[in-house]
Order: structure tokens, then C-alpha cells, then sequence
């Protein structure tokens, strides 16, 4: 999806976010607010292909207590802040919370366990820099982004000891993927990227 910043003359939060009209997607980011437009066809293809490969594996393994979310799907990550004192919230593609108590009616206060985002061209820069920085610096244990013109993730994941993200591992559409935090779970991205760019 495609980013572009509503107004640059005051500090948005998520107050202002709960009462955006309907019809528009924002996210927050320090206090400014960038308008999101439509995804394209083959961006929710592979965003619906992650999410039903999560979904199918939490079903069968109800122990581990995860659940995964598609945007729109709001994640603030300052579980104690009131609305108006919250100046980030944003709307990854999916979210896996493992934490129940993180979930509200709105969405997730507090940092999720994974999140992924796939790219378009025109928030590349977006997600690969601002939202990275913003995920790592709120101890999301696992980023993922998805690149469909290159058929690429990237896989971020935190240091135990330091928080900090580790060197990016990259796999191709050839490859298996296992996210981290549930290393059985092992997803084809030939099955992902099936259908995009062929």
C-alpha cells in the first residue's frame, strides 16, 4: 500500500486515529499520521496466502495460546498510555499476538510477537526503514517483510540478551521459511508467492 502523510501541522495520536472517517486507513508514526491507499490484488494474494498458513497452524496447535491478524488491525505499543498521550499506531498486514491480554476491541496495545508486512513500491522505503526501526525499538520479537516484485522475504528477529534485531536472513521463493519463535512451523514461499509475478 501506498503511504502518503495527511498533515504535517499538528501531532496526531491515537485518539485521533479512533475517530478517522471510515472509509480511510491511517497510520501514526511519531505523531504523523500517513494515509494508506488500496492494496493491489497480488499484495493480499500473498498476504492472505501467509495469514491461512498461520491460522491453519495455531488451529492445530491451540497450546501455544497465538493468534494472528489481518489488517485493519491497529497495534499501539504503550499498554498504560491514554489515547490522546499514544503518537504510534499502525496496521502491519499480519500480527501474531501470543500475549491474550494485548488484544482490545480497537486491536493490540502492546508489542506483538511477530509481525509481516509485504511490500509495494510505493511504501518500500516505509516499511524497510521507518517501520523496522519502529518494530525493533519496541521489542517485536520477529519482523518479516515480503517483496513480491523479487519473490524475497527478509526475516528480522531479536536478540534475547540485546533486543536488537540480528544480521536479516533472506529467502527466495525456492526456499522454506520457519519463523523463529515457532521453528516447526515450516511454510513454503513457492505456496506464498504462488499466482504474483508469474
Amino acid at each position: 500500500m501506498g503511504t502518503t502523510a495527511v498533515r504535517n501541522d499538528k501531532t496526531y495520536t491515537y485518539k485521533d486515529y479512533l475517530a478517522r472517517p471510515e472509509n480511510e486507513r491511517w497510520e501514526i508514526i511519531d505523531g504523523t499520521a500517513y494515509m494508506m491507499a488500496p492494496p493491489s490484488t497480488e499484495h493480499q494474494r500473498i498476504v492472505g496466502n501467509f495469514f491461512f498458513a498461520f491460522k491453519s497452524y495455531f488451529n492445530q496447535n491451540k497450546a501455544k495460546g497465538c493468534e494472528a491478524f489481518l489488517a485493519p488491525f491497529g497495534v499501539t505499543f504503550n499498554r498504560s498510555a491514554k489515547d490522546e498521550e499514544i503518537i504510534t499506531v499502525v496496521e502491519p498486514d499480519i500480527t501474531v499476538i501470543c500475549d491474550k491480554s494485548k488484544i482490545t476491541q480497537q486491536g493490540c496495545k502492546g508489542a506483538p510477537d511477530m509481525i509481516i508486512e509485504v511490500l509495494s513500491p510505493a511504501t518500500a522505503s516505509y516499511d524497510v526503514i521507518k517501520k523496522r526501526r519502529l518494530y525493533e525499538q519496541n521489542a517485536v520479537m520477529e519482523y518479516w517483510i515480503a517483496d513480491p516484485a523479487n519473490q524475497i522475504v527478509t526475516k528480522f528477529y531479536a536478540n534475547d540478551a540485546s533486543g536488537e534485531y540480528q544480521k536479516p536472513e533472506y529467502f527466495s521463493r525456492d526456499d522454506v521459511i520457519s519463523p523463529q519463535i515457532f521453528p516447526e512451523l515450516a511454510i513454503k514461499l513457492a505456496e506464498i508467492f504462488s499466482g504474483t509475478g508469474e
